[in-house]
């Protein structure tokens, strides 16, 4: 979770996170582990077909701030 505190640069929230995974652009995926059930296997299952590793948060306002943001966040990644 440090490397996306300290990256310069960030994807945010699940839709973003999504279509950066479809373009091949991310290197790691941070979901949060207290979303809607449907939404986080959405994002595991696009970040698992990609390739790319997935962390767990403990909750989306815990990854909201990591980002860097005063509210919670889903999902978040790191460009490659």
């Amino acid at each position: 979770m440090e490397a996306l505190k300290n990256a310069a640069v960030k994807v945010i929230g699940s839709k973003q996170v999504q279509r950066a995974l479809k373009t091949g652009s991310l290197s790691r995926v941070y979901v949060a582990e207290d979303i809607d059930t449907f939404l986080y296997q959405k994002v595991t299952r696009a970040a698992e077909a990609a390739g790319v590793p997935v962390t767990t948060v403990k909750s989306s306002l815990e990854l909201g701030r990591a980002c860097g943001l005063e509210i919670a966040s889903a999902a978040a990644g790191l460009p490659r």
